[in-house]
């Protein structure tokens, strides 16, 4: 699976924006996707994952009420929705895939995307 993450920019505070995570391959709707960030000086972080259903999404602490994270697999497509952005938000942006588990561990990922810089200004 290649991933393409794609979608960030320069906002302001309170501001939205979307993110999009394209796959390539057929077996793509088999993996749960998740969305990591890094900001400059600090660890990757879990932001937000959602199985490959579709069914259940998980958050992190820190964007829950704020992020949404959705797929259309007709399309292999996993977007990040994110709303009421902080300038603590600003980081670069990665999609993961993962094959057999549903998990906030980075190191359980196989797959990842090239990163996206999303950049709030306050």
């Amino acid at each position: 699976v290649q991933l393409q993450a794609s979608g960030g920019g320069l906002v302001q505070a309170g501001g939205s924006l979307r993110l999009s995570c394209a796959a390539s391959g057929r077996t793509f709707s088999s993996y749960n996707i998740g969305w990591f960030r890094q900001a400059p000086g600090k660890e990757r972080e879990f932001v937000a994952g959602i199985i490959w259903t579709g069914i259940n999404t998980y958050y992190a602490e820190s964007v829950k009420g704020r992020f949404t994270i959705s797929r259309d697999n007709a399309k292999n497509t996993v977007y990040l929705h994110m709303e009421s952005l902080k300038p603590e938000d600003t980081a670069v942006y990665y999609c993961a895939a993962a094959r057999h588990i549903a998990t906030m561990e980075k190191s359980d990922y196989d797959y990842w995307g090239q990163g996206t810089q999303v950049t709030v200004s306050s």
